[in-house]
């Protein structure tokens, strides 16, 4: 009864599982990444996104700056350890408490709250779960109370910092502008030439068709790593050397075989008929082109745009080969990589924060096209 026409599968709801799991599978990171992009680095570090509501045990340095009053011959320090300079503005989300604390950065949870530590020359300290501190000194403090490390429950927090500082950064913008300048030509201009290429591999006959579709099949697995060096080497004996044109060129070179596949399918698929009834009507090749097979193409022709898009935008390696060092040439992926990052290969907000930010015009293209994509994929695969 399964394989009666207008019966569903029995096995369709494994289908859906499939799909709802892949979906999650792909979702979960991308949340991630937005909520990392919103929190400190010490709170990264030590507990994952999805523990970015709960408090988190951090380490903290500071120095006491409470009153300090006589008492039987010494003085007394006394004070809020959470009220210190150094530390107030990361508890001011809520109240927090004290595990253990020390006075030495090697050890800086050697004592258990409410412990009364000998420190050395007759002094002692005291941190109470609470951060309530008591420093007795046989000297005279003055302005400056003990150095104290302390390990303690910190409220969740969350920042715009982040964005900031990758919004503002020094060239950024410029790196945004390149970017755009990259990724818009290489996406067209390689749609441009496959498009009357996979046309002529579709509809025209000519000796060595064949073996010209075998070509670009054997050239889909091609690593693009193989050609960078000659494919850079060409260039510069032309004398268009690193610079946008080259880039283009390159971009459009690699992503040429996948196009012409593509597009070659989809179009081998049209209806027949429409084709030799415009011939018969007097139409020659290239009005057959531009008034039909583009129009109905254009499924495919957006297919291969989100995949040509995504991974331009996206790329590092072949801009770092064929674009200049230089500030003024650098895309995101390079500004990210060599100025954010390799200032700041520990600062995990602003690694997030930036990832975020470069696939965000990615995911705007992905889901305004994506209705094309999954059509254009199908090209040729049902006849």
């Amino acid at each position: 009864m399964d394989n009666i026409a207008g019966h569903k599968s029995g096995l369709s709801w494994v289908t859906n599982i499939s799909v709802v799991v892949l979906v999650v599978l792909w979702l979960i990171p991308t949340v991630g990444l937005f909520v990392s992009s919103f929190r400190e680095r010490d709170q990264i570090s030590v507990s994952g996104w999805w523990q970015a509501p709960f408090s988190v045990e951090l380490t903290y340095r500071t120095r006491g700056d409470g009153e300090v009053r006589p008492v039987d011959g010494g003085y007394v320090m006394e004070g809020n350890i959470f009220d210190t300079g150094e530390v107030r503005s990361s508890f001011e989300g809520g109240a927090s408490t004290v595990s253990a604390f020390g006075d030495r950065g090697v050890a800086p949870a050697e004592y258990p709250a409410g412990t009364v530590a000998e420190i050395g020359d007759g002094e002692t300290l005291q941190v109470n779960a609470d951060g309530t501190y008591i420093y007795t000194s046989v000297e005279e403090p003055g302005n400056r109370g003990p150095r104290v490390y302390f390990e303690a429950e910190t409220p969740p927090q969350f920042t715009l910092d982040n964005y900031r500082n990758v919004l503002t950064a020094d060239g950024m913008d410029r790196a945004f502008i390149n970017t755009l300048t990259v990724t818009i030509p290489a996406t067209v201009i390689p749609i441009l030439i496959a498009a009357f290429a996979a046309y002529a591999l579709a509809w025209m006959d000519f000796p060595g068709r064949g073996l010209l579709i075998a070509l670009v099949v054997g050239l889909l697995v091609v690593p693009l790593q193989l050609a960078l060096v000659p494919m850079l080497n060409l260039h510069q004996r032309l004398g268009i050397g690193q610079s946008f044109l080259g880039i283009w060129l390159a971009h459009t070179g690699f992503g040429l075989p996948l196009a012409v596949y593509l597009l070659r399918n989809y179009m081998v698929g049209l209806p027949r008929d429409i084709i030799e009834s415009a011939k018969v009507d007097g139409a020659t090749d290239f009005q057959l082109f531009v008034k039909i097979i583009l129009p109905l193409s254009f499924p495919a022709l957006a297919a291969f745009a989100i995949f040509q898009f995504l991974w331009t935008w996206n790329d590092l390696l072949v801009a770092k080969v064929f674009l200049p060092s230089d500030d003024a040439s650098k895309v995101m992926t390079v500004k990210i990589a060599d100025d954010l990052l390799g200032s700041r290969g520990g600062d995990w907000g602003i690694l997030a924060t930036a990832a975020f930010v470069s696939i965000a015009v990615p995911l705007v293209v992905f889901f305004t096209m994506q209705r094309f994509l999954v059509r254009g994929l199908l090209a040729g695969s049902v006849k």
